[in-house]
């Protein structure tokens, strides 16, 4: 394929994102007339593209075809504009004309297949997109269900859409289909799925509410399209995509098209394509499908990529169109965190900020949007009557302190409670409680992995390590005295100094590391204890020190519910709570504390270790400004390549050292 590929298509001059992806692959891609030598670009088979045809066939140059990949975002691009996740660059063809080859119909007629690790890594693949709940488009409604389970599925598709007419397939093919699922299915319920760009009123279908009658259903809600595939008993369709899901769902389709997934012995063809004569599986027609013919690229970190990538990527921007689509009211947020809490949670609807709790859920009530209130706001015993959400700040959170107004990385919103409020439960121990997928567990392993070779913490300050005396080392970290975690979790050990009491009562000959917390250190919580009450409690105190560092240097953390215990946990060391932080009481720890009895699940490290870094938390990418997954937020944390607070914090946070005692202004 020629280097330099030359088009004549305004869509083409403004995609930016095609643009990027076709440099990263190295060509050069601009409008105007070719010269000898380059390629001519055309978009599939649109209503513009004879222009670029002729102009190659006139000039004797290749012609090269593009296409949106199988995954492509949110929203439909006509509904929004937002650029794919991937792209098919075809200089044989397009995919769904089935008059000739294509590319992709050569990978999968001639590909040799026969690679375990390819297979295996189609596996876990097809198992992460059903995990993630991701299609082509991503703009269903989580809470919508399925109809109940049994149904023939139909599937329409854009009237005039060039697929069905270079498919082999007429308007008249859909009413053909219809006619088939209801003759060969008598006693079954028959539900229409319309086109997301139907339903959104963008582009007609070829089903309407006439077609409803008293066994037939047009299901125009935006329900999970893997849902839809799960529940149904068969699957038709003309040309459709779904029809491809549907094959890796397990179905054999019936088709009444020619699309790039007929012909393989995998689907019942109403019209046979004679040259596709290659019997494939469902895990090598997905391998040529979505691993071999793609260019794929990752947003955040400005590159081309793997699939894998691209799902994580997709599957964090689906989460918060899910959570965000109505909209929030936030209530009991800081002036000083509202910015990122907009750019967080405020992409599809914009936050509306009350400081009053109760204020803000009449609002959210009164404008159908959810209400987030920060955990530490919430008062005691509101009951709101909108969707509440408590959001906190994520484990791994930031390189520097929230206390000096570094803003984080890393939320987490909980329908059920709060992780450190063990007086009722919340969205994490449910999540703890749940088993892993392989897909699952090998995504944490691999993230854990990271974590520890990155040395990574929440804040992730970095600091030398002092010198330590041998034998038993246990490292005691301090805490904020008055932090919630305090307030709900601890046990009768409440205080810092009664904590090091406990533990050197405990270990009269231990080497105690004590490890003041950060904010307390900075002057900025509470917590400090005097120099002179350490004097034959602690052998060290670790003050400005990495914390990551003492945990490779010590055997066992004591804590009252620091996060410590947690990271310490991670690195294989033994950990005793005084309190219940989250960690507690799953058979992990060594536990002295008021543990709620309703923690029976037995998880293993990887398990709690998924719930509290990927289930739970979401993340935002402050380079790329988007919702991220959390290898990327990783990334971003070991490089230290974020962008640091303006000024106005840093003079924001020096009036808070000055004004220390008033700490509640600000928390």
């Amino acid at each position: 394929m020629p280097r330099v590929l030359v088009h004549q298509n305004l869509s083409i001059l403004r995609n930016a994102r095609l643009h990027r992806v076709l440099q990263l692959a190295g060509h050069e891609l601009r409008f105007g007339l070719p010269r000898p030598g380059e390629g001519v670009l055309v978009w599939g088979a649109s209503p513009t593209a004879w222009r670029g045809e002729a102009l190659a066939a006139r000039r004797g140059l290749p012609l090269i075809r593009v296409e949106d990949a199988f995954l492509r975002s949110i929203h439909p691009g006509r509904a929004r504009g937002e650029p794919a996740a991937g792209y098919l660059v075809d200089p044989e063809g397009v995919h769904f004309d089935s008059r000739a080859p294509s590319r992709m119909e050569r990978i999968l007629a001639s590909t040799d297949f026969h690679n375990p690790n390819i297979l295996n890594e189609v596996s876990a693949l097809i198992d992460c997109i059903f995990e993630s709940n991701l299609s082509k488009y991503n703009n269903y409604d989580s809470d919508l269900a399925a109809p109940d389970p049994g149904y023939v599925l139909v599937i329409d598709q854009s009237a005039g859409d060039a697929s069905i007419r270079l498919g082999g397939a007429t308007a008249a093919t859909f009413r053909n289909m219809l006619a088939a699922a209801l003759r060969d299915h008598p006693d079954r319920r028959i539900v229409i799925r319309s086109h997301p760009e139907t339903a959104a009123g963008l582009r007609p279908g070829h089903f309407g509410p006439a077609d409803a009658e008293r066994r037939v259903t047009l299901l125009t809600a935006p329900v999970s399209a893997h849902r839809l595939l799960a529940g149904a008993a068969e699957v038709y369709a003309v040309t459709s995509q779904m029809g491809f899901e549907a094959i890796l769902h397990g179905h054999c389709p019936r088709i009444f098209g020619q699309p790039f997934y007929a012909g393989w012995g995998l689907s019942r063809d109403e019209q046979p394509i004679p040259r596709r004569t290659r019997r494939l599986t469902r895990e090598e027609l997905f391998a040529g499908a979505m691993l071999l013919a793609p260019l794929w690229y990752d947003p955040c970190r400005d590159r081309l990529c793997g699939l894998e990538e691209v799902i994580h990527q997709l599957a964090a921007e689906a989460r918060a169109f899910r959570e965000d689509r109505r909209g929030h009211v936030a209530a009991g947020m800081r002036l000083w965190k509202r910015p990122r809490l907009q750019a967080v949670f405020g992409g599809t609807r914009s936050l509306r900020f009350r400081d009053d709790p109760v204020a803000a859920d009449r609002l959210a009530t009164a404008t159908g949007r959810g209400l987030l209130v920060w955990a530490g706001k919430e008062p005691e015993g509101f009951t709101p009557a909108a969707p509440c959400r408590r959001v906190e700040d994520g484990f791994l959170r930031s390189r520097g302190l929230g206390a000096e107004l570094v803003p984080p990385l890393s939320l987490v919103t909980d329908d059920l409670g709060i992780y450190y409020d063990p007086t009722r439960p919340s969205r994490l121990e449910a999540l703890i409680a749940t088993p892993l997928t392989p897909t699952q567990r090998r995504r944490a392993e691999a993230l854990l992995d990271r974590l520890r070779a990155g040395g990574l913490s929440k804040y992730n300050l970095g600091g030398a390590t002092p010198a330590l005396p041998p034998g038993r080392r246990i490292l005691v970290p301090g805490q904020v005295e008055d932090d919630a975690s305090i307030g709900k979790g601890a046990g009768a050990v409440r205080t810092n100094l009664a904590l090091l009491r406990a533990v050197r009562q405990a270990h009269p000959d231990a080497v105690l590391i004590y490890k003041p917390h950060p904010d307390v250190e900075a002057g900025l919580r509470a917590g400090a204890i005097a120099p002179a009450d350490l004097d034959g409690l602690a052998d060290v105190v670790a003050s400005g020190a990495d914390p990551v560092a003492l945990l490779a240097e010590v055997g066992e953390v004591w804590t009252m519910t620091s996060l410590l215990g947690f990271e310490a946990l991670i690195r294989g060391l033994s950990v005793t709570c005084l309190g219940a932080p989250f960690y507690a009481g799953w058979g992990l720890t060594r536990d002295l504390g008021p543990v709620p009895a309703r923690r029976t699940a037995r998880p293993d490290l990887v398990q709690l270790a998924h719930a509290a870094l990927i289930a739970y938390p979401r993340y935002w990418d402050p380079v790329a400004r988007r919702p991220c997954p959390p290898e990327v937020a990783l990334e971003r944390l070991a490089s230290g390549a974020i962008p640091h607070p303006g000024r106005l914090n840093r003079l924001l946070s020096k009036a808070q050292g000055r004004f220390a005692s008033l700490a509640p202004l600000w928390r």
